[in-house]
């Protein structure tokens, strides 16, 4: 049974991955990729995705490894991250593209644009050509569909590891899909795992594989550009004139089926422009030609500028000819296919997000064939070099590069009303109010006074603690690294106080190596571990240190003292860190003890405890100093400048969770915990 259902990209790439018969999926949390296995878990709780397993592993790296056994004995396996979680398991990838698959095994790999919550606008495709494994790359959150369950039956067929690789908007869009209401992983073939020399990597056998490599490229390109359904998701359009017939269009000697949109107008010009797009800048670019249709039917007056390449003949109410390819198998490049789109072409346009992929193919394409073609994107300047595309974005550059009147480029041809984002108040992000890791960070700052100190921060909710007024992270560089960075500033700079925020489960990601080589090497640093009980930044996902896993059964949390203790870490303390006299003796022991040494600040993530009643003020003591607001910058707490003599200090209701932390910083005690209040000692 089947039905249809409105569902986010992510969750219709779960369908996808079901269907096709997964039946071990493992990965890490990283927006924008989370809501997948999120989906296939709450499948499975319910009943409805039968023979799956499901697990956030420890890393990415932990999970790819979980997944290539898998896979050897025969399961299909699928592996999620984002892009940046793919560095994570890179080690494995490169090595296991070399060593071949047995069940098909493909690699979920979310790109972030923007980007809107990443380190990096890395781009999986430049990944994937450097791991030389192939990736399908959808425009919209259907083709994803299709792709999830292509690249599977792709997997296998060569055996290797397949990318599918989605951006943000293709993630977080909704739409309409009909999907099975059960499903069930496909079985393991009766002789499972089969002992072989392949599956060991030396170097004589890895030398062999590198040329099967080769040659299994070679193939996929040309299936890329000849087989269905691969085919179809590399669609040429052509407008000749002023309309187009939806046909599907057979090269009889090219044996090449190139799903194409050819216009029969009645001049019969052929077009002398190309587009190329690849991912969602491809929907982007038919919605803005769509759009500059319509503006140009509005107002046939419009005269091109002395930059139009279009032909001299064309209508003035009429876009000038134009072929369209939208490349959705970007590597291995479908080379044939698109030497017979760029036959007769004099420029192309190159729509693109993040890298210039598609551009440098048609660079080589261009220099190997010797075909005579402009190409204009990225390296040109013809389109952004950066940041995620828009309509708006695309539309500018399509109609430079059609060489129409700045005019027809205006706000109003998209119908966009909004207003013009400079002139809205910055609103950088900061942490939750009730967060207790602004207590944390306020805790080891007074703890330190005036001792020269640096601060490595981590990937997380807690990046934010570098925000005025805790200004509490100085460095950020990536999962794990705020540990190992700390011991080289104690190594350069050893007058000063090295400390190293991370949290509870990045700890158990990629913390672990750094503390065993802090104390193999004796390194003198202090490891504040934020354990606030969850994943919070990517959604309040599970790790070791909660014991829940995805299957069901609550496991025995992993504890983070035991396995500190175990490393070698002698000095380890607890506090909570909504208790300022409790975390700052608690942040002083820790602080003052030569070698390595650890505070555990635990309180639960605000997101998973009921909040208590709000603090309020006490405007009889209240002197409005605004220590409470300039002291640790909580949202919750606004200044009424018209209050009292010199302005009172408020609370917003609808913000504050009651945390209580405030309170205690007040000399006046003119803050007041209605409830639940604990450790009010003062500063």
């Amino acid at each position: 049974m089947s039905a249809k259902k409105l569902l986010m990209g992510n969750e219709a790439f779960a369908h996808a991955a079901l269907e096709a018969g997964v039946r071990v999926v493992a990965g890490y949390p990283g927006t924008p990729s989370s809501e997948l296995i999120e989906t296939i878990a709450k499948l499975h709780a319910e009943g409805k995705a039968h023979g799956v397993h499901v697990e956030w592993s420890t890393n990415e790296k932990a999970a790819l490894e979980l997944l290539a056994g898998a896979s050897y004995a025969g399961a299909r396996c699928l592996f999620t991250c984002k892009q940046v979680g793919l560095n994570v398991a890179s080690d494995a990838l490169m090595s296991l593209n070399y060593v071949g698959i047995k069940g098909g095994l493909v690699l979920f790999v979310a790109d972030d644009p923007g980007p809107i919550s990443s380190q990096t606008e890395q781009d999986t495709r430049r990944f994937a050509a450097f791991a030389k494994v192939p990736v399908l790359d959808p425009s919209t959150p259907e083709e994803g569909f299709a792709m999830t369950k292509a690249a599977f039956e792709l997997s296998e067929r060569f055996h290797t590891p397949v990318i599918v690789r989605p951006t943000t908007r293709i993630n977080h869009a909704s739409t309409f899909f009909e999907v099975s209401d059960e499903t069930s992983a496909r079985k393991i073939p009766e002789e499972g795992f089969e002992r072989n020399p392949k599956w060991v990597i030396f170097p004589k056998r890895a030398f062999e594989a590198h040329g099967e490599i080769n040659d299994r490229l070679q193939q996929m390109a040309t299936l890329f550009s000849e087989e269905e359904p691969y085919v179809g998701f590399n669609a040429i359009k052509t407008r000749v004139n002023t309309y187009a017939v939806l046909h599907t269009e057979v090269d009889s000697e090219n044996k090449t089926g190139a799903r194409s949109d050819t216009g029969t107008g009645a001049s019969g010009i052929q077009p002398a422009l190309g587009i190329v797009a690849g991912g969602i800048s491809a929907a982007y670019a038919h919605e803005a030609l769509r759009l500059i249709q319509k503006r140009l039917q509005k107002n046939a007056t419009v005269k091109p500028s002395e930059s139009n390449l279009a032909t001299s003949t064309n209508n003035a109410s009429q876009l000038p000819p134009y072929k369209f390819l939208q490349i959705g198998t970007p590597y291995p490049f479908p080379e044939k296919l698109v030497a017979s789109f760029v036959e007769g072409l004099t420029d192309v346009l190159v729509l693109e997000e993040l890298d210039y992929i598609l551009e440098d193919e048609l660079f080589k394409l261009c220099g190997k064939r010797g075909i005579s073609l402009r190409i204009h994107g990225k390296l040109d300047g013809s389109v952004k070099d950066r940041g995620e595309n828009t309509v708006d974005s695309i539309l500018t550059s399509l109609a430079k590069f059609i060489g129409l009147d700045e005019a027809l480029v205006a706000p109003s041809v998209a119908g966009s009303s909004a207003l013009d984002a400079s002139h809205l108040p910055v609103r950088p992000p900061v942490l939750c109010p009730g967060c207790p890791h602004r207590g944390s960070f306020y805790a080891v700052k007074k703890a330190l006074g005036k001792t020269p100190a640096v601060l490595c921060g981590d990937i997380g909710c807690y990046t934010l603690g570098n925000a005025m007024p805790l200004d509490a992270v100085d460095t950020c560089l990536c999962m794990g690294a705020g540990i190992t960075m700390a011991q080289g500033f104690s190594v350069a700079e050893p007058q000063k106080k090295t400390v190293a925020f991370v949290g509870d489960s990045t700890f158990f990601a990629s913390g672990l190596p750094g503390v065993v080589n802090a104390v193999y090497n004796g390194h003198n640093i202090t490891l504040c571990v934020l354990d606030n009980a969850t994943t919070a930044m990517t959604g309040s996902q599970p790790h070791p240190g909660t014991g829940q896993t995805l299957m069901g059964p609550q496991n025995k949390p992993v504890s983070i003292e035991a396995v500190l203790k175990a490393c070698g870490v002698e000095c380890v303390v607890h506090a909570n860190p909504l208790n300022f006299a409790e975390a700052k003796q608690a942040a002083q022991t820790a602080l003052d003890y030569q070698g390595v040494s650890a505070i555990l600040f635990e309180s639960p993530c605000i997101q998973l405890k009921k909040p208590d009643a709000p603090v309020r003020v006490d405007s009889a003591k209240c002197t409005g100093c605004k220590r409470c607001i300039t002291e640790i910058g909580c949202p919750a707490l606004v200044f009424n400048p018209s209050a009292g003599k010199r302005g009172q200090a408020g609370v917003d209701p609808s913000l504050c969770n009651g945390c209580g932390l405030c309170t205690q910083l007040c000399t006046f005690d003119a803050l007041v915990v209605n409830k639940g209040g604990e450790g009010a000692s003062h500063v």
